[in-house]
């Protein structure tokens, strides 16, 4: 069975085709939103960048403005249908937040998820208690935040990965993630038995990124970021960074081929599956935190050694 289209990415390949189409009949938003009666440009926009969950007449208005009909209007229809859709797994759990919403929905329409990882464990492999602390540790940044509900909503999240036919699923985590002491040792040991179960699943591969190890040219990744790639190779790869204010989703070609080469870059200079694997046992068995800390990578520069 193949997976549900993503209402998120099937709001930017809306969007970016709906602003194509627009510059191609050489109109400009105003000129657009003047014809159909709008108020404002800032609801056409938001359609374009993939911002808001589109109304199905107001797709179909626009369509006439741009004088699209037949096999393609049909296609577009389609497509604003997925992109305006509320249904999902994840519709069940009310209080998810939009964050935790969003990446659901990526999550869920993927075919394959990339992930790299620096200090803290991907949210698709954290365990309810490590998911938990983190969601704690940033309280002071989020009073609002229900902690119950965000907690719920991590775990909840975990089931794509179980799934019938579920995304191909690859997380490449840096080893200061496993020294680094952002939870209780206990849970920090039960993280790290979680990780070696979830590296059984055979959809999922795990590696670690030692400290010795260099990447092309000593590069080091600025941030932690995430790629997902879809069914439908029509649908944009997506790739996401986390700040402490907003998600930022990239789609532009050129600046994703950027994450996808730095990606390849962490493949080659990252542990091997079984040593990852080795790695992971070593330090989930360490019986005290300090030992834990001491757990070397065994792996000489760029794996040589």
């Amino acid at each position: 069975m193949p997976p549900p289209k993503s209402p998120t990415v099937r709001r930017l390949r809306l969007g970016t085709e709906l602003r194509q189409l627009r510059r191609t009949a050489a109109l400009t938003l105003e000129q657009v939103c003047d014809r159909l009666g709008w108020a404002s440009t800032s609801k056409l926009s938001r359609i374009e960048l993939g911002q808001s969950r589109p109304d199905l007449a107001d797709i179909m208005d626009l369509l006439d403005v741009y004088d699209v009909d037949g096999p393609h209007r049909d296609k577009l229809i389609v497509i604003a249908r997925d992109a305006a859709a509320a249904r999902g797994w994840w519709k069940a759990l009310g209080d998810m937040g939009p964050r935790q919403r969003r990446y659901a929905e990526l999550e869920t329409g993927a075919a394959d998820i990339f992930e790299f990882h620096q200090y803290v464990m991907p949210g698709l492999l954290q365990t309810p208690e490590y998911g938990r602390v983190r969601v704690r540790s940033g309280r002071a940044l989020y009073p609002a935040l229900d902690l119950d509900a965000d907690s719920r909503a991590r775990a909840a999240r975990h089931v794509v990965l179980r799934r019938e036919a579920p995304p191909r699923y690859e997380a490449i985590i840096d080893e200061s993630a496993f020294h680094r002491q952002v939870a209780p040792p206990e849970v920090m040991r039960g993280q790290m038995r979680h990780l070696l179960a979830m590296a059984d699943l055979p959809n999922v591969v795990l590696r670690v990124l030692p400290f010795r190890t260099v990447l092309q040219d000593a590069y080091v990744p600025h941030t932690a970021f995430s790629v997902y790639s879809f069914p439908d190779p029509a649908d944009p790869r997506t790739v996401v960074l986390e700040t402490m204010s907003e998600d930022v989703h990239l789609t532009d070609d050129e600046e994703v081929a950027r994450y996808l080469l730095v990606a390849d870059w962490l493949r080659a200079a990252a542990l091997p599956e079984e040593e990852s694997r080795a790695f992971l046992t070593r330090v989930a068995e360490a019986a005290r935190p300090e030992q834990a800390r001491a757990v070397p990578a065994q792996r000489g520069v760029n794996g040589v050694g």
